[in-house]
């Protein structure tokens, strides 16, 4: 698993103060960490990956800064007391074509360029290329956004726009308020020639989507239908939690669509294609802001209920609006179930190189699809409904999963979720005696 995160402190809030200059170019760069301690502090890590390191400060003192690795160990010029709040302020220069590479869903993440400046991804732990943090999916806290940018160049990040203002030198500070706590992989940036296409969503929801100039009318189709979605996932989730909601539009080669919070990220290829591609994509990320965003994993083996969740309503969507059967996706699943484990682990025990392979997609969603099975379908929505409700804006995970499973549908589900989350077999699929799972090749 990615090994991101520290302890002895609690994140308050950061504020990333940007001054963009230009597509591919470095450019000056200060975060603040807003910080609690939570026990006593002769010196403590960030992770950061990032270009150049000028300064540390600590409560306005200078302090010492090692880089070990991805670790920045900073030693303040006094000890820190636990529970004493305290300010960490880090200058150094951005490299915004910084990225790194793995093997699976994700490929790239980091900085992403486009033809005139960035998006952001993240996901996993890339954030510690763009700003020091602490980075853990259980780790949240609000985030100021001061990004400064050339004459016709927009910035766009999680959450409202604060302020606009224009320097008499014709550069414009773009001012952002995450509004709700956000966990680094799910933190996003971005600068271009953007349009912002302001529409309204269920009970009165902003839906701001921002959009490179010359793809909106391309994207529009795809696009306009949100407000759809977010209907539909209202239905069988309960009420979108957060304040807002949008789609950025990648204008960039990115392999994957992103669920950065309230405002996912598409490349410019997910919305040019066909309605049931697009709709597959768009319904996934938005399936996220309830179940990843909202209800935040507890470690990285909790991961399949975030994908899982993202990829069950996909798929069930994509059903009921002229894409695959769902039972047809699912026995195409379970067929390949017993290769996946082989070759990702089982959907609760991925390894790091695994994390984002298939089983943590169509693997896990075969998981919460046998639960319905299981208990049925009446159950199996007060069970999900349940779970986004209870653990709104809160950390959870797999145990916490099962048990409330089990408390909702009045039986004990641990032996049968076990079995489906950590067996080195798949078990039978309920109510399909006739479905099977081909042999593994070795």
């Amino acid at each position: 698993m990615p090994l991101d995160g520290n302890g002895g402190y609690t994140v308050r809030r950061y504020t990333l103060d940007f001054d963009w200059r230009a597509p591919r170019k470095p450019f000056a760069a200060r975060t603040t960490v807003s910080a609690t301690a939570t026990q006593a502090l002769s010196r403590f890590n960030l992770d950061f990956a990032g270009n150049t390191l000028h300064t540390v400060t600590v409560g306005g003192a200078r302090a010492t800064a090692v880089r070990d690795g991805d670790e920045l160990v900073v030693t303040p010029a006094r000890p820190i007391p636990r529970g004493k709040a305290f300010t960490v302020r880090v200058a150094y220069t951005a490299d915004p074509t910084q990225q790194r590479q793995r093997g699976d869903a994700i490929q790239a993440y980091g900085w992403v360029p486009t033809p005139d400046g960035t998006v952001v991804c993240a996901q996993p732990n890339g954030a510690k290329m763009i700003f020091p943090v602490n980075d853990h999916p259980s780790l949240r806290a609000p985030v100021t956004f001061r990004i400064t940018t050339p004459p016709g160049l927009s910035a766009v990040a999680n959450g409202r726009l604060v302020e606009r203002a224009r320097r008499p030198d014709g550069r414009v500070r773009w001012t952002y308020d995450s509004e709700h706590p956000v966990a680094a992989q799910l933190m996003q940036l971005a600068i271009g020639r953007f349009a912002f296409v302001d529409r309204t969503g269920p009970r009165g929801l902003p839906v701001r989507d921002v959009v490179p100039q010359g793809l909106v009318t391309d994207t529009e189709t795809h696009r306009s239908l949100t407000s759809e979605h977010l209907t539909w996932l209202e239905r069988r989730l309960g009420p979108y939690p957060f304040r807002r909601y949008g789609v950025l539009v990648g204008d960039t080669d990115l392999p994957v669509a992103l669920e950065t919070q309230a405002l996912s990220v598409l490349p410019r290829g997910d919305l040019l294609s066909d309605r049931v591609d697009a709709e597959r994509d768009l319904v996934h990320e938005l399936a996220h802001q309830w179940t990843g965003n909202s209800v935040a994993i507890r470690r990285w083996s909790d991961l399949w209920l975030s994908e899982g969740h993202a990829r069950f309503y996909e798929r069930l969507y994509s059903d009921a609006h002229g894409g695959v059967d769902i039972e047809d996706a699912m026995r195409s699943a379970y067929e390949q179930h017993d290769q996946w484990r082989h070759d990702a682990g089982a959907p609760a025990e991925p390894t790091e190189p695994t994390l984002f392979k298939v089983m943590r997609y169509d693997g896990s969603a075969l998981v919460l699809y046998a639960l319905r099975e299981k208990v049925g379908e009446e159950t199996f929505d007060r069970i999900e409904r349940s779970w986004v409700k209870r653990y709104r804006g809160r950390v959870a995970g797999t145990r916490d999963f099962v048990r409330l499973a089990s408390e909702v549908a009045g039986e004990d589900l641990t032996p049968f979720l076990n079995a489906w989350l950590y067996g080195e077999r798949t078990p039978p699929m309920p109510g399909r005696p006739d479905w099977e799972v081909d042999p593994v090749q070795y």
